[in-house]
């Protein structure tokens, strides 16, 4: 799996050690959630359409890559909504019976989060099509000729499934989702209000022209930005006197091998080899994967977006292709058959 191979201070998957740190910052209304105002204004009229009529909302499905807010927005939907929230995994749904145990013990309201839910099983699945939509779960009992189906009602309850790749759901799962919203990577402006409030949270004395540093280089995700800011915080107690500056943030950020692009020693490796193994691309995926040492899921999964979003990489039907950006970033000359091909 791609999380366990993305360590790298800027690899956007949820790491142990953040856990307790991101649950301290986590916003719990939604007029407290930075960004995506088009998914926040969707959802803050479907719930307070549901208070009004008294009901549950729709079940929702919520895709993007990973630290966008997927787990923020779930637990903001049940606290908005005053229900509890039961939080689970695809992968750890394993037979028939966990999804039944889960299922019976909710109270009429509730919401039951399912994270990485494109990695349900799908007899799992089939169990749960009718819990969805007609809040009954069908077992069945014994073996063979004397085996028997029988129905156990479920209180109503909201669905919320998060996913990286919503492609991998089966179209009978997504099309029992009422609501599907896509997150987006942020704006940097919408990062510097996340680090200006974590910092005040944490009360780390930050600069302004800090906050944009550590924004520039937070490749646009509020899960990396929080944690640069960490980085960053320990850095300036250690070696100067705690108030985070932008010279100081930016010695940090150099330490920690973050470039002003939020490139990590990964990226470049990747793009390097790109450049100097294959005469910049086409060139696929494995191959890819194979001279850096990285795995394909990894490489398809972490890295590969956001260098995409920033324009370092092509994606072509050929392979991926580093683009002029890539070359300059990099210190490399490119070769002017490339540059032509460009124009």
């Amino acid at each position: 799996m791609a999380t366990e191979k993305a360590k790298g201070v800027v690899a956007p998957e949820e790491k142990d050690e953040d856990r307790a740190f991101d649950q301290t910052l986590r916003p719990k209304k939604l007029d407290e959630y930075i960004g995506q105002d088009r998914v926040k204004q969707n959802l803050s009229i479907v719930m307070d359409a549901a208070k009004k009529r008294k009901e549950s909302i729709e079940h929702v499905l919520l895709h993007g890559n990973p630290g966008l807010g997927k787990t923020t927005l779930a637990h903001i939907i049940a606290h908005e909504m005053g229900a509890n929230i039961r939080v689970t995994s695809g992968p750890a749904i394993e037979r028939a019976g966990d999804l039944a145990a889960i299922l019976t013990n909710l109270e009429a309201g509730d919401v039951l989060f399912i994270d990485e839910i494109h990695r349900l099983n799908r007899s799992i699945e089939e169990i749960l099509y009718p819990a969805m939509e007609e809040f009954g779960l069908d077992l069945v009992i014994g073996k063979g000729p004397a085996a028997r189906t029988i129905r156990l009602d479920v209180p109503r309850f909201t669905l919320i499934g998060a996913t990286t790749r919503v492609s991998l759901l089966s179209s009978p799962l997504r099309d029992r989702f009422g609501m599907i919203y896509h997150l987006n990577f942020y704006e940097e402006g919408d990062i510097e209000k996340i680090l200006e409030r974590s910092a005040r949270i944490l009360k780390v004395k930050t600069e302004p022209e800090a906050q944009k540093e550590i924004a520039k280089r937070a490749r646009r995700t509020p899960r990396i930005a929080n944690r640069l800011l960490k980085r960053v915080r320990d850095f300036a107690q250690v070696k100067h006197n705690g108030v985070i500056t932008s010279a100081i943030a930016k010695e940090a950020l150099n330490h920690l091998e973050v470039d002003e692009f939020g490139l990590d020693e990964i990226d470049r490796r990747i793009l390097d080899v790109i450049i100097t193994k294959f005469g910049g691309g086409p060139v696929g995926l494995t191959t890819i994967a194979a001279a850096s040492g990285e795995d394909v899921a990894t490489l398809e999964e972490v890295y590969e977006p956001f260098l995409l979003q920033i324009g370092f990489l092509d994606r072509t039907q050929r392979g991926r292709v580093a683009t002029k950006l890539a070359y300059e970033h990099l210190g490399h000359d490119m070769p002017k058959e490339k540059q032509s091909s460009l124009l």
